[in-house]
Order: structure tokens, then C-alpha cells, then sequence
């Protein structure tokens, strides 16, 4: 993402609208319908969705939580909500500026359910964390 994007993102300045309000909404609607995109994915009991930003200078970093007191684990519901809220950034920023690109959507930490916790190692300081769920240039 360009910088002039980040900067426009974080004052609200962009033609369509509250971006970062879009993308949440979107992310939790989208964590709540998982099973309905996915043909596999088991309909859980969502409990709570957060979705969360972080605005570096030419990215925006998405951080999707889900909880519930299902029997199963909700790890696609979360990464759905990752998903779907950066294409909401990407939809409402592409008249800005069309050489975003979104990568790097990975699992970060699970507990509960039939395989209890788990995490995934942190990147060595200085690296760019892979799976960040970031909209890099």
C-alpha cells in the first residue's frame, strides 16, 4: 500500500468512507458466516468477534479474534474475518491506489478444543513477521 493510501486510511480520508469501521463490520459478519462459504466448515456458536488494525506507514496490519463454547475450534471463522476485512480495505482504497496487495493471512494462536493450544513461534526481531495479515506494497 502506498504511503499516501496509509495516511488516508488513518485520517479518513478516503472518498468511500470510514475504511477501518467497514473492514471490522465486514470481518465480524464475515467470522459469524464462515460456514456458509466454506462447504466443509462446521456452523459453530460464535461467541465474540474482534477484529483489530495496526497502520504501519505502508501497510495496514488486520488481527481477527474469535471465541466461543463450541466443541470445535473457530480458527477459520478468524482467518475468514482476516480475509474479508482486508478485501474491505482493498475495495474501498482501489480508486487510491491499485498496487495493494494482501498476503501473509496465517493462524497465530489457538486454544481450547480437542487439540488444546497452540502458537506459532515469533519471527526473529527485525523480520518481517510471515502471515502478518498485513496490505504490504
Amino acid at each position: 500500500m502506498k504511503p499516501e493510501t496509509t495516511a488516508k486510511v488513518a485520517n479518513n480520508a478516503i472518498t468511500k468512507g470510514d475504511v477501518l469501521a467497514a473492514a471490522r463490520i465486514a470481518g465480524i459478519q464475515a467470522a459469524k458466516r464462515t460456514a456458509e462459504l466454506m462447504p466443509m466448515c462446521h456452523p459453530v456458536l460464535v461467541g465474540s468477534v474482534a477484529v483489530n488494525f495496526s497502520i504501519g506507514d505502508d501497510y495496514v496490519e488486520i488481527e481477527a479474534s474469535v471465541e466461543t463454547v463450541d466443541r470445535t475450534g473457530v480458527e477459520m471463522e478468524a482467518m475468514t474475518a482476516c480475509t474479508i476485512a482486508a478485501l474491505t480495505v482493498y475495495d474501498m482504497c482501489k480508486s487510491a491506489d491499485r498496487t495493494m496487495t494482501i498476503d501473509g493471512v496465517a493462524l497465530w494462536e489457538k486454544s481450547g478444543g480437542r487439540s488444546g493450544h497452540w502458537q506459532r513461534p515469533r519471527p526473529t526481531p527485525g523480520a518481517e513477521p510471515p502471515g502478518s495479515g498485513s496490505l504490504p506494497t
